[in-house]
């Protein structure tokens, strides 16, 4: 059974790395076929199944789409540009302005967010806006890891972890994540102020972006607050306990669709922001969690973990710069999203055999996994959005004019990270 299993388990990832476009019918596929064969007995699907995970994130996209849509961004975008003396810082505030919005927002929608802004510079300034895009791009992908809510990968950790809102703050008594990224993002500046040094243009703004509908941005900050707010009181039932995130973000969801069909009478944003919810991915997400539970039930899981205790021996510096060299190299090729749901219980039996914290590896897992997209154009999802807004301009990005931003920032990043994790955690 458990060579049967993993054969099922190494073809699935073969075909989400071959066959992309259809990812979502491999994993359903895969999941199928682990319960249909008896590795995961069916009375177990369920519970295989992170409801809490997919509540957070389906909730949080149909949020961002109105917060989007109330054109709150580009207004936030453009009072910082009026404070930028030209290109050069410009570019890198915007980059920074990415950063800290991907913190709370999916990545690839800040990407949609702030992208068009630096194309309207680069219009009016006759530039070529590829190096700016490209910032925006990367800056967001890597601010994705600083929050519970700021990426996918960083919702799989926290519903593997059991951590909430504020442990990615302040985490067993130590720093958490949150200033892990926000330092790698201090010193990734100096980084694009070097590689934007020429870009000296004066820019000037003719008029700002008018906001007339605050109640998107309420209902994002509202949804912060709430994840701070329920992780700081605990809950006598397990069951709001299990799934009170997710519910905050389906109904605050719920609420702003409810205001805009009844108070704005804008239907069609509604009919909008329910399509724009990526239920492929909740879909994927969906099949992984069968597939991982599969796995784990035949036995793979303390096996793929035992590979890696051999290879390393007991030590745990090693182990851990496998960990988080490894998922750089590998987020570089193939989307992080499966990897990682993949690799938490391995961190975790890893952990379990060694006798240790699994925080340093679940944070070695997240920085290479997170930052690690940003090596190459198609390494994570901001950047393929970042690329595909340039192509509808008229603009190919060569992977060479990528990595020549994406290289030195994602090294400088992970080198961080890496250092700081390990003086924290080890």
């Amino acid at each position: 059974m458990k060579e049967l299993a993993l054969t099922i388990f190494l073809s699935t990832y073969a075909c989400l790395l071959i066959f992309p476009k259809y990812r979502t019918y491999v994993a359903l596929g895969s999941a199928t076929l682990f319960v249909l064969l008896g590795i995961l007995p069916a009375a177990n699907v369920l519970s295989a199944i992170d409801f809490n995970v997919l509540m957070m994130i389906g909730g949080t996209m149909g949020i961002v789409y109105l917060f989007i849509e109330s054109k709150m961004p580009a207004l936030l975008a453009d009072i910082i540009l009026d404070k930028t003396p030209n290109v050069q810082w410009a570019i890198v505030s915007l980059a920074l302005f990415a950063g800290v919005v991907s913190a709370f927002v999916d990545n690839v929608a800040t990407v949609l967010m702030v992208a068009p802004v630096a194309m309207t510079i680069a219009k009016k300034l006759k530039i070529n806006p590829i190096n700016a895009v490209v910032a925006i791009a990367v800056s967001s992908n890597l601010q994705g890891a600083a929050t519970l809510v700021g990426d996918t990968t960083s919702i799989l950790l926290g519903g593997a972890a059991g951590m909430n809102f504020l442990d990615f703050f302040v985490y067993q008594g130590r720093m958490g994540m949150f200033f892990v990224v926000e330092i790698s993002a201090f010193i990734t500046m100096f980084v694009l102020l070097w590689l934007f040094r020429k870009e000296k243009q004066v820019i000037h703004l003719t008029e700002n972006q008018v906001v007339t509908d605050y109640f998107p941005s309420i209902i994002l900050v509202s949804m912060v607050i709430l994840l701070i707010i329920v992780s700081l009181f605990p809950f006598s039932s397990p069951f709001i306990t299990k799934y009170i995130n997710g519910i905050i973000c389906i109904t605050l969801m719920v609420i702003g669709l409810g205001y805009e069909w009844l108070f704005n009478k804008k239907r069609s944003n509604v009919v909008k922001a329910i399509k724009e919810i990526d239920y492929q991915t909740l879909i994927l997400l969906m099949g992984l969690f069968v597939v991982i539970g599969g796995i784990t039930e035949a036995g793979l899981i303390e096996d793929i973990s035992a590979l890696f205790a051999k290879i390393a021996g007991s030590n745990l510096f090693i182990i851990y710069t496998l960990v988080v060299w490894v998922s750089v190299f590998l987020s570089a090729f193939i989307d992080n999203i499966p990897y990682v749901a993949t690799m938490l219980p391995v961190m975790a039996s890893l952990a379990i055999s060694l006798n240790i914290n699994p925080s340093i590896l679940y944070f070695g897992l997240l920085v290479g996994a997170t930052l690690g997209g940003n090596l190459t154009p198609i390494g994570a999802s901001a950047n393929i959005a970042g690329l595909g807004i340039l192509r509808k301009e008229g603009y190919e990005v060569s992977a060479k004019q990528f990595m020549s931003i994406g290289v030195p920032f994602t090294l400088i990043a992970v080198i961080s990270g890496y250092v700081m994790i390990w003086l924290l955690w080890s």
